[in-house]
């Protein structure tokens, strides 16, 4: 009866696991190669719309023309005259290059840096909910800027003031991380709410002694958010910080993720948690100065991008990152295009941005809450 029992074939009521493994990298593969290619799709669109862009307005301009006089201004820059652009009147050349070009890459640049701060920001907090905004920055920027409008300081005084404004609340916040307490992300959270009190309460009393007259509408319209004033000196500015923060950022990627597990687990895998986490956010704190000093206040970026991108191609900030990057400067040229084209008048940017980010902000919130999460 034993040699029987021996000699019966091995049947075990464990499921087999031999190919879960490999079905898994497969799995993992696809979902990889599918962001690729989507983030691949990104780019090309941003490169198309970036080109359409530049021949919209009240002068319009077909695609081919644009295209010629960016390709020979270019060229110029080297010492090369491709000639392709010889047809091309001098008023074409300058309203493409001079006025329309500066302000589509600084629509780009700052898109890019609010949504990959909020991305980073959203994995760093583990919260859905986070956005430059929770840290201060932008409002300590608001108020070194329109502290140089009130005494009328001129574009450059008023980019070093938002810049030098919100790099020191930058510095305030990472002294309050350094207080010690039982949630340190608690209290960076906490000391970011009260720092942007404290800057909106200031930007309140530099709007109240502003004369009505004059300096009021400058401040208010500066405040809502416009590439109007957009020159290459601008462009300079913002990619001098941004460029350097969002590489960096990048670099940083498969640690930021480590963070969005938790302290603890971030810990086991030899990463510093509170060292990384403070330097991240110098890095957002840079990067949001630098898109209020050139562009003021525009808010809901941060927010409704990054989630927009993980509904796409998920929360694998390998991928998160450049995804957000890139349809955060689509979204941007797309609404300011819209802001100087759809009427006579301009509309400032952050009027749009709220007004498309609110609903679909809720309709992003309804959505997880249906499917038994938060958010995506």
């Amino acid at each position: 009866m034993v040699e029987q029992i021996q000699s019966r074939p091995h049947t075990s009521t464990t499921p087999d696991h031999r190919w879960a493994a490999p079905e898994a990298d497969r799995a993992e593969k696809m979902r990889v190669r599918r962001s690729l290619v989507l983030i691949s799709v990104l780019g090309l669109v941003l490169v198309l719309a970036a080109v359409a862009a530049m021949g919209i307005g009240r002068l319009a301009l077909p695609v081919d023309r644009v295209g010629a006089i960016v390709i020979d201004q270019l060229a110029g820059l080297v010492g090369l005259k491709p000639g392709l652009a010889d047809d091309v009147s001098p008023a074409e050349t300058s309203t493409v290059w001079l006025i329309r070009a500066p302000r589509v890459l600084l629509t780009i640049l700052v898109g890019a840096a609010l949504a990959v701060s909020g991305a980073v920001l959203q994995s760093l907090f583990r919260n859905p909910l986070v956005s430059p905004d929770v840290i201060g920055v932008s409002s300590a920027a608001s108020f070194g800027g329109v502290l140089t409008i009130l005494f009328g300081l001129g574009s450059l005084a008023l980019v070093s003031g938002a810049f030098a404004a919100g790099l020191a609340a930058a510095l305030l916040i990472m002294a309050l991380g350094r207080i010690r307490t039982g949630s340190p992300i608690l209290t960076i959270v906490l000391g970011g709410i009260v720092v942007s009190a404290l800057f909106n309460a200031l930007v309140s009393l530099v709007t109240y002694l502003a004369d009505p007259y004059t300096t009021l509408p400058s401040i208010t319209f500066w405040l809502m958010g416009s590439f109007a004033s957009a020159s290459w000196t601008h462009v300079l500015t913002a990619i001098i910080p941004i460029l350097p923060c969002l590489i960096v950022v990048y670099l940083l990627r498969w640690r930021v993720n480590l963070l969005s597990l938790g302290d603890d687990e971030a810990r086991s895998l030899g990463v510093r948690p509170e060292r990384l986490r403070m330097f991240l956010i110098v890095m957002v704190a840079l990067m949001t100065a630098a898109t209020v000093a050139v562009s003021g206040v525009i808010g809901w970026v941060g927010l409704v991008i990054p989630h927009l991108v993980r509904l796409l191609i998920g929360s694998d900030n390998r991928i998160l990152l450049p995804g957000s990057a890139l349809l955060g400067g689509l979204y941007m040229l797309v609404v300011d295009t819209m802001a100087r084209s759809v009427i006579e008048v301009e509309i400032p940017v952050g009027i749009l941005t709220a007004i498309i980010g609110a609903p679909v902000f809720v309709y992003l919130l309804v959505r997880g809450a249906k499917g038994g999460k938060l958010l995506a």
